[in-house]
């Protein structure tokens, strides 16, 4: 059987979902290939000898940050994040090479950034021949070395024509730049909605005649929430915490004079957006992406705090009318008034959106796998309602 790996790490959450968003429509589609699941971490460290050490995995230290909104100056962190990973770039070698050459896949999708290198590289050497895909989870590349490298052998799959671009100009041929419509989503985003959402916001404490405002900002929450919650008082709102307890208990303790609903960690944030008519969150690729598919408009903010490789998003936004972006959320007020008093218009921009991403890259996988140009993406059967496109 077809061997195809995964790679991902849990560092903010994306990576791993998308992979996960991968396998879920590739068994569904019944392809004959055996889809495994490789985080990177586990590979280079296979004891946890850093998670002994330190008391933390390497990506808990990067999601406590984005938890408290640590965010300024991770731009200078990035570059020397970077340049450690250069100096270890023999020793990845050395370790990615005897990886590949006792799991033996016939193809490798990464994604994640910053380790492409070493991990198209290794898999040359071990197995030449077998391609080398990233699937970039970000609107755009951060350059340098951040999803797009030089290496003639790496294959990418763009979400959107800037990414297309910036792949064509760091030197890659039209045979290795693998244009999509967007970001990888769960198949769950595709799917409509069951429940009555009147009598779902009822059954929730929440007022049905109200606006409502989804309040998201990954699986860890951020301390922004709560100067966000303070200034939309009067505001129904759904916020949703994930796995940051301590907040979710600050949230429920604040002062509200609309229905307010506080949510943990959910696996069923479809749901929630079906709930809801905006939402307000960071700039994420996606977030971004499952509100546009669930036809919300949204909210975000693009300032010295915003991670550098989500910077973009906010451009992408603006550019297609989907939302709006603001300086800080300290006039969020003043933002979700804007929105609220042009909601059609800006519902109308997020329709024009057309993702289909998740069944267009199983069809480019297997253009590889047969050594020939990608087929034409194959409509999915349980895709029963018009998706959104980022591009």
């Amino acid at each position: 059987m077809t061997t195809v790996d995964l790679i991902y790490f849990n560092a903010g959450g994306g990576h791993r979902s998308s992979a996960l968003a991968l396998q879920a429509v590739l068994r569904e589609q019944g392809r004959p290939w055996d889809v495994r699941l490789v985080n990177l971490f586990e590979v280079l460290d296979p004891t946890g000898r850093f998670q002994r050490i330190t008391g933390k995995a390497p990506e808990d230290w990067y999601n406590q940050r984005l938890a408290r909104g640590w965010t300024l100056g991770m731009a200078q962190e990035l570059k020397l994040l970077q340049s450690l990973i250069r100096v270890a770039h023999p020793a990845l070698l050395r370790r990615l090479r005897r990886h590949w050459q006792t799991t033996r896949p016939d193809l490798v999708v990464s994604l994640i950034p910053n380790f492409n290198r070493a991990l198209c590289e290794s898999l040359d050497a071990a197995l030449p021949g077998v391609p080398y895909v990233t699937v970039l989870t970000d609107l755009a590349d951060f350059p340098p070395h951040f999803w797009i490298e030089r290496h003639p052998l790496q294959h990418l799959v763009c979400g959107t024509p800037r990414a297309v671009e910036q792949a064509r100009a760091q030197g890659h041929d039209a045979q290795h730049v693998h244009a999509t419509s967007g970001m990888v989503l769960r198949p769950e985003f595709y799917r409509p909605g069951t429940v009555n959402r009147a009598d779902e916001q009822r059954r929730l404490g929440l007022d049905p005649g109200r606006p409502t405002g989804l309040v998201l900002f990954g699986g860890h929450g951020s301390k922004a929430m709560l100067g966000i919650a303070e200034r939309l008082i009067d505001t129904q709102l759904i916020l949703v915490c994930g796995h940051n307890t301590k907040l979710a208990d600050a949230l429920r303790a604040l002062p509200q004079v609309a229905p307010r609903l506080v949510v943990g960690f959910s696996t069923d944030i479809p749901r929630y957006m079906q709930l809801a008519d905006f939402l307000i969150g960071k700039p994420g690729p996606g977030s971004v992406s499952e509100a546009v598919q669930q036809q919300l408009p949204v909210i975000v903010v693009n300032n010295a705090w915003t991670m550098p490789q989500e910077r973009y998003n906010a451009q992408w936004i603006e550019e297609n009318r989907v939302g709006l972006v603001l300086r800080s959320f300290r006039s969020i007020d003043r933002g979700v008034a804007q929105l609220l008093g042009d909601l059609d218009a800006y519902r109308a921009s997020v329709r024009q959106v057309n993702n289909r991403a998740l069944y267009e890259i199983p069809e480019i996988l297997a253009g590889l796998l047969q050594g020939g140009t990608p087929e034409r993406p194959a409509v999915s059967i349980s895709d029963q309602r018009r998706p959104a496109q980022l591009a």
